[in-house]
């Protein structure tokens, strides 16, 4: 796939799980990336890291809930490094595990605005200058969560469905302005979100294993795989389209 060769490819959520195993991906393929999140200390953790592997790397510390921060975050990337060839829109919180009669409006709008409003706000200014140029690639990371209800993670359900149907949505809009985009809705995968549901619900590894129809938590890397191949030219007939990476566990009834 060497389309990818010093192409530019940014990254949300790129400073852990599966925004950083995206991003490492990308730089492996040839392109330069820019790896942007809330926590400083990780994102240049994951730019360090592609840079060790002789690979170009910027990050960019961005609250993707602030149109302010995404504005200037698309600008930056241009302007370092002179097009947005690529875009994968990771970044996610879980919020409370908790029923919805006892969320806050403080849990809505950390989990909406994080999970759909931010993906809202990337998705509008990277559409924006792709629109600029021509072409360009996005992909968005949902969850199988967004595909039916999750109890105790309502909030969170409801901010990946978001996601699915603002990927079909707008993916529709630009189909022929050569601008591709599509969306991966992950199962289990080896993340310190998963970690965290692990910590607070007191819910095994074995456990979560023995409901997945292969018999073990994905990798990020499996994720980021699928990601790369979405961006490429591979799957150039390929928009609108939602790709579940579970294990099987979304094919049971």
């Amino acid at each position: 796939m060497n389309s990818f060769t010093n192409k530019v490819a940014l990254v949300t959520g790129g400073g852990s799980g599966i925004g950083r195993a995206i991003a490492i991906n990308f730089a492996k393929q040839g392109s330069k990336v820019v790896v942007a999140g809330r926590t400083l200390k990780n994102i240049i953790e994951t730019q360090n890291l592609i840079r060790e592997m002789g690979g170009e790397a910027l990050s960019f510390q961005t609250d993707v809930s602030s149109e302010e921060q995404v504005k200037n975050l698309i600008q930056l990337t241009v302007d370092n490094f002179g097009s947005l060839d690529f875009a994968c829109n990771a970044a996610g919180v879980m919020g409370s595990i908790a029923p919805i009669a006892d969320t806050t409006e403080a849990d809505f709008e950390t989990v909406i605005g994080t999970n759909l409003k931010g993906v809202w706000l990337c998705m509008k200014f990277q559409v924006q200058q792709m629109l600029k140029q021509g072409y360009g690639n996005i992909v968005n990371i949902s969850s199988i969560n967004g595909l039916g209800g999750t109890p105790f993670a309502s909030l969170y359900a409801a901010s990946k469905a978001g996601v699915i149907s603002l990927t079909k949505s707008s993916a529709l809009e630009y189909a022929k302005s050569n601008i591709r985009i599509n969306v991966i809705c992950p199962g289990a995968i080896h993340t310190p979100l998963l970690e965290k549901v692990f910590n607070e619900t007191g819910v095994t590894v074995s456990q979560t294993e023995a409901f997945i129809p292969q018999g073990r938590i994905g990798d990020p890397k499996e994720i980021a795989d699928s990601a790369i191949w979405l961006c490429s030219e591979q799957a150039s007939y390929i928009t609108g389209h939602v790709m579940v990476i579970d294990g099987g566990e979304s094919a049971k009834c």
